[in-house]
């Protein structure tokens, strides 16, 4: 599997915060992850693949709950494995739910703070639990509340100590819309504040709302790296869709079919669909040929560069 990447190749690129070099995981002859390299910087990344692909192994590696079989994961240039220390700049809400229902919520993002040795704990409880709007109910057990309210209180957990990197597996899991929207606008300003945010997901709308930079997971292997819509541009094999109206759409279509670059069009009530075999050709092609012909563009919009069609593709491959 050839690994699609939209990073730019930089050589002056800062070290980032949390680092894969060839990282595999097996369990006897089941090969969990595959021969990984990923470099996390400050901002919000979005960890794609379909059930099995090795996700939740892969988080555990960055979290220091398993050993890698082969390569190394380092956060700050430091191991995460067998080194309790990186618990310090690192939060982990992992998807399996493990909270104690007897407990408050407020004891419980306490208890959190207090492993961390923090100087104020009830302070940073405090904090932790107004980012994620549950100072209302942190009086109550959690054993009362929704699946929404305990994946919340984990979150704050997580956050009590203002860790460098969060880890999120699946973190939106019992949520409902508000409550989606105000955590998909907390991480994004975490992440606009310098954190490293890698969260997993299975809703492709969810990580397209948060993040337009992804890892994708396939079959253990990274199939695809950085910006989806960068993704979708590199993949020449498939022909790019694009809706176009203008003023004249009919003879616009004429004028596109001598193009090399275009591989098809279909007029429409609505306008045109062209498909492209070359993304770059013809988006500097179209504006010529359209002032040649006399002819106003009043729409040009690509029509497969969606999360799900990049995602889609990836996996079909």
């Amino acid at each position: 599997m050839t690994t699609i990447s939209a990073e730019p190749a930089a050589p002056s690129t800062p070290a980032a915060a949390l680092d894969l070099a060839g990282v595999s995981r097996w369990y006897g002859n089941v090969v969990a992850v595959n021969d990984v390299t990923m470099r996390l910087g400050a901002g919000v990344t979005g960890l794609l693949g379909p059930n099995g692909a090795g996700k939740t192994t892969l988080l555990h590696m960055m979290a220091g709950f398993l050993a890698p079989s082969r390569g190394t994961v380092t956060l700050a240039g430091e191991p995460t494995w067998r080194n309790p220390a990186v618990y310090r700049r690192l939060g982990l809400v992992s998807e399996r739910e493990a909270v104690h229902g007897f407990l408050t919520a407020y004891e419980f993002v306490l208890a959190s703070a207090k492993l961390h040795r923090l100087a104020d704990p009830e302070a940073a409880a405090r904090r932790a639990i107004a980012l994620v709007e549950m100072a209302d109910a942190q009086d109550r057990r959690i054993g009362t509340y929704s699946k929404g309210m305990r994946q919340r209180t984990r979150v704050a957990a997580a956050l009590v100590h203002d860790p460098q990197v969060l880890l999120l597996d699946e973190p939106f899991n019992g949520m409902d819309p508000r409550q989606r929207l105000h955590m998909m606008g907390l991480l994004h300003s975490l992440g606009d504040a310098g954190r490293t945010i890698l969260f997993s997901s299975h809703i492709l709308e969810e990580v397209e709302q948060v993040s337009g930079t992804v890892q994708v997971m396939v079959a253990g292997r990274l199939a695809a790296s950085g910006d989806f819509r960068t993704i979708r541009r590199l993949m020449t094999n498939r022909p790019h869709v694009f809706a176009v109206h203008s003023t004249d759409d009919r003879a616009l279509a004429v004028a596109l079919m001598a193009e090399p670059s275009v591989t098809g069009v279909e007029l429409g009530r609505t306008g045109l669909t062209v498909k492209a075999g070359d993304y770059g050709a013809f988006t500097r092609r179209l504006p010529k040929i359209a002032l040649r012909e006399g002819i106003r563009v009043r729409q040009l919009l690509p029509e497969d560069e969606s999360l799900e069609s990049v995602f889609s593709y990836l996996v079909e491959a």
